[in-house]
């Protein structure tokens, strides 16, 4: 059998721990049997981020602007005991905070769903997808340890003219943090949102705290209201969808109470969080699609999970593992698509979708990893445990 035919190399970012051993079997087992797979390769797993200086992030990012599409594997954002752990020179940033500064881009999750798993919040009958801004705020933070004294917010303009304003007067120790964003990002994070929204025909939900955070939160909310405005409008109400701004904790409890179908735009801390809790409410954080989209039309596609590490530590005793790999699955079909789309080349497309298909299929008809057999009920099938290789290896014979 010939193999599909690829026009321009994706951009490949392999990853870390046990996330970086099923990256490995999925391009052997369900990619390369089938298509002529073409990547720039940059290894950003934690030992050669730390031997380059975490210049291979970087370069990593160049090269997705110059292709126009990524594959992104879960990495590590390495702590205080990370930096034990592996010996690193320093403790690295996150490589997706990195990306996603150099590509300007926003953060599109949504469910993958399954006939069979319920989501715990029974009235979730349509995916919610979170936007989340993809830069600044507390990813690109400047903090540090306090004494006695008293912590000063200061601004010089370009002329030399500076603003003080008073953050705290330590009478004892603690702690300060000041971010940041910046008019530009936050445009086109509100471009990036009312687009997706258009596509996908959904209504598109934006949540601050502008209550509070007067000036900083209320600079998203003014910009959002004035992009919709003059840029919007006409075409969110051609298109029968809305735009609706409110405080977050009134759209997290909106979101319970829906049925979802929505796109709910989110900061970046914000998104970050109810990303996971939607993925976990709608049956596993393995089964939410991550991708990057930046303004100049860049798409990053990776698993909106992390590394593994407790399955990946027993992977290196021997025991076998049954770890989730559908998110890892749906980040390379997403690419291959986005990459058939802008190449022209059909067939890639279409293998993106089979590969999709035949990975929901294996799950509906009752083969799935140790995670999803607790949430699967569906009538007159019994679910089976395989171990990760197992699942994927059922897969392919779908592909066949």
């Amino acid at each position: 059998m010939s193999k599909i035919f690829m026009k321009t190399p994706l951009v490949e970012m392999d990853g870390d721990e046990m996330t970086r051993i099923l990256w490995s079997w999925i391009k052997e087992i369900l990619i390369e049997p089938f298509v002529d797979l073409k990547t720039e390769y940059y290894d950003l797993g934690l030992v050669e981020r730390d031997k380059t200086d975490d210049k291979v992030t970087v370069d990593s990012a160049i090269a997705t602007k110059k292709y126009g599409v990524a594959v992104k594997c879960a990495t590590i954002t390495p702590n205080a005991q990370r930096v034990e752990e592996y010996n690193l020179k320093k403790m690295y940033k996150s490589p997706n905070g990195t990306i996603r500064a150099l590509l300007d881009g926003t953060v599109f999750r949504a469910p993958i769903l399954v006939d069979g798993i319920t989501p715990y919040i029974p009235t979730w009958k349509k995916p919610i997808v979170i936007a989340r801004h993809a830069y600044g705020d507390i990813y690109k933070a400047v903090d540090g340890k306090a004494g006695v004294g008293k912590a000063e917010l200061v601004y010089t303009d370009k002329d030399g003219n500076k603003t003080v304003q008073e953050i705290f007067d330590f009478k004892d120790g603690g702690v300060v943090c000041a971010m940041h964003n910046t008019d530009k990002s936050i445009k086109s994070f509100a471009r990036a949102c009312f687009n997706y929204a258009l596509d996908l025909k959904l209504p598109l939900w934006f949540s601050t705290k502008d209550t509070i955070s007067k000036v900083y939160d209320g600079n998203f909310k003014a910009i959002f209201n004035e992009v919709y405005e003059n840029e919007y409008k006409e075409k969110f109400e051609k298109a029968g969808i809305e735009y609706m701004y409110t405080l977050i904790d009134d759209v997290v409890a909106r979101i319970v109470r829906s049925e979802g179908g929505i796109v709910w735009a989110c900061k970046n801390y914000d998104g970050d969080v109810m990303s996971d809790m939607v993925a976990t409410a709608y049956g596993s954080l393995a089964m939410m699609t991550s991708v990057l989209v930046s303004p100049d039309g860049i798409y990053e596609y990776e698993a909106a999970h992390g590394t593994v590490t407790r399955h990946y530590y027993k992977y290196i005793k021997g025991e076998p593992t049954s770890t989730n790999p559908v998110a890892t699955i749906f980040a390379w079909s997403g690419a291959l698509r986005k990459r058939g789309e802008l190449d022209c080349t059909p067939d890639l497309v279409a293998f993106a979708d089979k590969l999709e298909k035949a990975t929901i299929d294996t799950i509906e008809g009752g083969e799935m990893t140790g995670d999803l057999v607790g949430l699967f009920k569906k009538e007159g099938v019994t679910p089976v445990k395989l171990n990760s290789r197992e699942f994927l290896q059922a897969i392919a014979k779908r592909l066949a």
